[in-house]
């Protein structure tokens, strides 16, 4: 049982790997566009059928124009650098769904929801392209997807544990599995999706400069973000993202790689 369980890990290691267009690294994932695109339209669809979707304002028509020039944006860096293909079964949305919750997501095959509730921090349509462009880089690099395979990986070092564990006591086995879950988490999974936050940002700056947004913009962005969670947020090692400050620095150190990847395609900012 132990040998299957590690050939299993193996070849699940070996055999699952895509590479990001836009990092050029190698990542975890058991999931492919074909079967999640369909699950994650049907879900969208719902959501809209069970949500007040707002339409014809002028509030509506940005998220339209800021969505599809970062759309715009993803099939310019990606065709320019031989990936043409990579977006074939995308169907791209973009709805403005009335919420106080502030908020924006994108699932896979670029179906795209901002919640009103996050349009007073937005501001412009340059807050909205660093917003949006972020959401749309979670989808473009399959974070969804490498999620579930983390997952699944997570609940395969579960049985391990298990087998391994299985002549002890029930007590300790209990045990064992607790200390597992709480490592894996805090130190697997939580880190894995503060990366997953990260590699966003830095994906999101190139596409809103490619769409002609200054990234400088995106630090006032989440300036006003931070001010608005007033510090309430658990400690950065025990959250799914990277606290306010380090998200901010880090974006400032992303910033002239997004300008430089911008400056490829002829746009520049003073």
């Amino acid at each position: 049982m132990k040998k299957y369980i590690l050939i299993l890990a193996v070849c699940a290691l070996t055999f699952s790997c895509a590479k990001n267009p836009f990092t050029g690294k190698s990542s975890l994932n058991f999931v492919s566009n074909s079967e999640l695109f369909p699950s994650a339209f049907q879900q969208y669809g719902q959501f809209l059928k069970e949500n007040k979707i707002i339409t014809g304002t002028a509030d509506a028509r940005r998220v339209e124009t800021v969505g599809m020039k970062i759309k715009a944006a993803a099939e310019r860096y990606l065709k320019a650098n031989g990936q043409g293909t990579y977006l074939n079964g995308y169907q791209w949305e973009y709805k403005l769904v009335d919420n106080k919750e502030v908020n924006a997501w994108c699932m896979p095959g670029g179906k795209i929801v901002v919640y009103s509730g996050i349009l007073p921090i937005t501001q412009d349509e340059a807050g909205l392209a660093t917003v949006m462009g972020h959401e749309v880089s979670h989808a473009l690099s399959n974070h969804g997807a490498q999620r579930m395979s983390a997952s699944q990986l997570q609940a395969l070092g579960a049985v391990g544990v298990a087998v391994a564990t299985g002549s002890q006591s029930a007590e300790k086995q209990q045990m064992w599995q607790q200390y597992y879950g709480i490592g894996s988490q805090v130190g697997v999974m939580l880190p894995f999706s503060r990366n997953h936050e990260s590699e966003a940002d830095m994906i999101g700056l190139t596409l809103m400069a490619i769409a002609g947004y200054n990234p400088d913009q995106a630090v006032t962005f989440w300036s006003r973000m931070a001010a608005k969670s007033g510090g309430q947020s658990p400690p950065e090692f025990l959250s799914t993202h990277p606290s306010d400050a380090t998200r901010i620095a880090n974006i400032k150190r992303m910033i002239p790689e997004a300008k430089a990847n911008a400056a490829k395609f002829g746009v520049t900012f003073k």
